[in-house]
């Protein structure tokens, strides 16, 4: 991806309604894929009953982004989902969260090592959601599908 798609790429994400409508801003994509940091100062429009940060804006803050990134790392070749998720709330959130979701070329090598012959993969992935002191707020366990796409006809 090129640094004009990337930004393409951030600004899309960046009006997307229900980021808007929660105050969610991806501050950075990287030109490889490799990473996005996104972050969420507290509003009136994601505090919840306590005020705190409301949990599904802080899961929303990192949703689709492991498929996103691993779609332009893998290229079309390859079939990317979402296939499962979980959030763990460590403390209330306050101010403003941030998230960085990273995928390494290791983590890349070993999924298409996993996938060459068309088997499903399913890779994991911790993302810590922090505060502003760096501590941790929420973490997110992600659980992706990857495949091989298989060749037309076969």
């Amino acid at each position: 991806m090129t640094a004009d798609e990337a930004e393409a790429l951030r600004a899309r994400l960046n009006a997307y309604p229900p980021y808007v409508g929660a105050g969610i801003m991806i501050t950075h994509l990287a030109e490889d894929a490799s990473e996005i940091r996104v972050e969420m100062p507290l509003t009136d429009r994601n505090v919840n009953l306590v005020g705190t940060h409301f949990g599904g804006s802080l899961y929303a803050m990192v949703d689709p982004h492991l498929m996103i990134l691993l779609i332009h790392r893998l290229g079309p070749e390859y079939l990317v989902w979402d296939r499962a998720a979980s959030i763990e709330f460590v403390k209330p959130g306050r101010g403003t969260v941030s998230a960085i979701v990273r995928i390494t070329d290791e983590e890349i090598d070993e999924i298409r090592a996993a996938a060459t012959d068309g088997a499903k993969h399913h890779p994991k992935w911790m993302v810590a959601i922090e505060d502003e002191e760096g501590a941790a707020v929420a973490t997110v366990l992600k659980t992706v599908y990857v495949r091989r796409r298989r060749e037309a006809g076969a």
